[in-house]
């Protein structure tokens, strides 16, 4: 059995649409195949309606570590360089080349601080 947050995931559709069109709490794996194989009315429009720009979840992976978690996505992420754990120092991660500025952002997933590393004009 796995979870609706899950099976949401494994729709790629948001929680509260599992939840809104009668998705289980808990759901077990050949029903869910059986539900992507032949999706009904309301998830074959979800899937007809995706405009590709922003994903519905997404992985992150800390870059020290290697913990993962898929997450949705906030319309303010930047395209992050990489993410890590927020109780990582920051002396843990990839050396910034010469002529590069790095960014942080903190609140990505559950653990995470996320990184955009830029290169100044004219580097």
């Amino acid at each position: 059995m796995i979870t609706r947050r899950e099976a949401a995931q494994f729709l790629d559709i948001p929680p509260e649409m599992a939840k809104r069109h009668g998705i289980p709490s808990r759901i077990s794996q050949e029903e869910l195949a059986a539900l992507d194989a032949n999706p009904p009315a309301w998830l074959a429009q979800s899937r007809a309606n995706r405009t590709g720009k922003r994903p519905v979840w997404t992985s992150l992976q800390c870059v020290v570590c290697g913990h993962a978690e898929t997450a949705r996505p906030k319309k303010w992420w930047p395209e992050f360089t990489y993410v890590y754990c927020q109780h990582h120092d920051p002396g843990e991660l990839p050396e910034l080349p010469t002529g590069w500025v790095r960014s942080e952002y903190d609140g990505i997933g559950a653990r995470f601080i996320g990184i955009v590393d830029v290169a100044l004009p004219g580097s």
